[in-house]
Parts: C-alpha cells; structure tokens; sequence
C-alpha cells in the first residue's frame, strides 16, 4: 500500500494516527471531555510533526537549518525522548533506553535514518499513549526536577512543547522547499505523492 505521505516515506513507520494526518481527523472535538479533548490535541499536533517529514529525502530530513544545527529529523528525535521522559519515567512507567545523551536529542546521529527516528517517535507515542489510558488526570508524578505534576500538567506542557516544535519544524521546513502550514494543502509540494 502506498503512503499518503508520498513514495519517499517509510511506510512501515506510520501509525495509524500519523496516517490519517492527510485528512486532519484529529480534530478537537468541540464538546468532549477533559482527557478527550487533551488528548485529541496532542495527537493532532503529533501527526504534523510527522508530516513536516513528508516526501524528504535523508538528506533534507537531516539537513541543519539554522546556526545551531536544528532539523527536521533533530526535532522528531527530540519530541520522542520527552514524550518517554514526561510520560513515562514522570509516572514511574519503564521507558525505552536511549542510546544517546541528553544533550544530543536534538542531533540526528549519521547512523540514525529517518525510518530509525520515525519509529522511534512511534515507540514514544504509543508508550505516552498506554499511560494518559491507565492515569486519571489527577494522578500525581515526579518530574525530572523533582517536582510533583500530574498527568493534566503533563499533556498540557507535551501540547506546548509539540506546538512549540511543530512551528519550529514550519519555518525549517519552508527553508527547505517551501512548504508551509499545519496539514497538506494541493500547492504544497509534501502534499504530492
């Protein structure tokens, strides 16, 4: 079966969430509950994360856009390992160990290909996803700080650090072909198979 992300893409990688992006059905809904909506929120903004990798090469997926190295694939690998850090180790749930430092989630390795890092932020998603399942809203954790939050916080500051990077991964996108928004429109060259 062919991606809706075009031929390019590493169909494997996609969850089902992430291929339905070209259709934007992660919509908020506009009477839901609390979790729902929270929920309906992140995942919408997960899937275009994911679509600003839409139709890219290795290259362009890698390719450092700014003076201090930020890319497309460097933003992807970065969101996955918050999303293990907030949602798992916060809530005391065992996470998948990285393989990198810290202070290199920001970096696409040379070994690390898109389909890696793709599914790695796959990994991440589904492992947050079994936890905002299992948790009330309400249920408390420790964060990396020491801090107790609960999982309310949690979505709402993966929400703003997922916008915050979406946007990042626009502006870096744009430079590279000239693709803009937050889902594919028929002008934009991702948008094409």
């Amino acid at each position: 079966m062919s991606s809706p992300f075009g031929p390019s893409w590493p169909d494997r990688e996609l969850s089902a969430a992430a291929a339905t992006v070209c259709g934007m059905s992660a919509r908020v809904p506009l009477t839901g509950g609390e979790k729902e909506s929270l929920r309906a929120s992140l995942d919408r903004h997960r899937d275009v994360v994911l679509w600003k990798l839409a139709g890219l090469d290795e290259e362009r997926a890698r390719r450092p856009m700014t003076p201090t190295g930020t890319s497309l694939l460097g933003l992807v690998k970065h969101l996955a390992a918050v999303e293990y850090g907030w949602f798992c180790t916060t809530f005391g749930v065992e996470a998948e160990p990285l393989w990198f430092a810290p202070e290199d989630d920001m970096r696409a390795g040379p070994d690390e290909s898109t389909a890696d890092i793709v599914a790695f932020y796959g990994r991440a998603r589904a492992a947050a996803d079994r936890v905002i399942d299992r948790l009330d809203l309400d249920t408390l954790g420790s964060s990396w700080s020491g801090e107790r939050v609960s999982l309310r916080w949690v979505l709402i500051h993966m929400i703003e650090d997922t916008v915050r990077h979406a946007g990042h991964m626009d502006i870096v996108r744009e430079l590279i072909d000239g693709s803009t928004g937050d889902h594919p429109r028929a002008a934009d060259p991702a948008s094409q198979g």
